[in-house]
């Protein structure tokens, strides 16, 4: 009987070890849940940098800050959370300059593509000649594309700005005989040349009109020279007179005339 005690008083020694350690192990496996803390989520509404704490109230006298409570829970101790509220609080290097770029990237201003123009002088279509006064160098630009907002044409003559558009009209009686140039300059919102195109023309001065006014002046002049009596044979002509031989006898003062009207009294 003594043999036979001994063993089974072991057996219930050894269960209740075991009973122990089980319940110790669960306590120690409940514990941390029973001091879990929630965390919270912190948004900066300026720069979009997210923060984890344990501790909200010391954002909420902030401005721009947007809390909330997230389903993750913290074993930590609040010693802990704050430390990794401070680490967080901070962000990477990299994390600051992906943000800078990207604000960078948001403000600069974005850059219109280039367009490729063509530009032609359609009017005159080739060198020729303009007679002077009678004539005006009519000009006419063609751009292919339509000009893009800031892009402008200028129409230029031997260097000087003469019209701003597609079009102009220079009348010759301001114009020198000889060659001239014409050209046509596209220009950008910035004023730098994108295309520029040239001609040239030439402007001659219209010879009837200059021989009919040195004729006339040559006449003028001649009558100038005549003698009084001579004069008045001219005059009498005009008016379809004859000529009466007694009004020769004293000189009549002379009166201006011309060969293009008669003199009337």
């Amino acid at each position: 009987m003594t043999s036979l005690s001994k063993p089974v008083f072991s057996n219930s020694k050894l269960g209740l070890a075991l009973i122990a350690a089980t319940m110790v192990s669960m306590a120690t496996l409940y514990a941390p849940l029973a001091n879990a803390a929630p965390i919270y989520k912190v948004i900066d509404e300026k720069t979009g940098q997210v923060t984890f704490t344990d501790r909200p109230q010391n954002y909420e006298q902030q401005a721009g800050k947007q809390i909330s409570q997230t389903g993750v829970t913290t074993k930590e101790s609040r010693v802990s959370s704050s430390n990794s509220d401070n680490a967080s609080s901070t962000p990477p290097s990299s994390n600051v300059n992906t943000t800078t770029q990207n604000t960078a990237a948001k403000n600069s201003p974005v850059a219109k593509p280039a367009v490729n123009y063509q530009l032609a002088i359609a009017e005159p279509s080739a060198e020729r000649a303009y007679r002077r006064p009678a004539q005006s160098i009519d000009i006419k630009v063609q751009v292919k594309p339509d000009l893009q907002a800031g892009d402008s044409v200028s129409i230029y003559l031997d260097g000087n700005e003469v019209a701003q558009g597609l079009s102009a009209s220079i009348a010759t009686v301001d114009v020198l005989p000889g060659s001239h140039k014409i050209k046509a300059v596209l220009k950008n919102e910035k004023g730098q040349t994108l295309k520029q195109v040239e001609r040239t023309v030439y402007v001659i001065q219209n010879n009837t009109t200059l021989q009919n006014n040195k004729k006339i002046a040559q006449q003028l002049l001649t009558y100038q020279n005549l003698p009084w009596y001579q004069k008045v044979l001219l005059k009498m002509r005009q008016e379809g007179k004859q000529p009466n031989m007694q009004s020769f006898t004293k000189p009549i003062v002379d009166k201006p005339m011309t060969l293009e009207q008669p003199v009337t009294n």
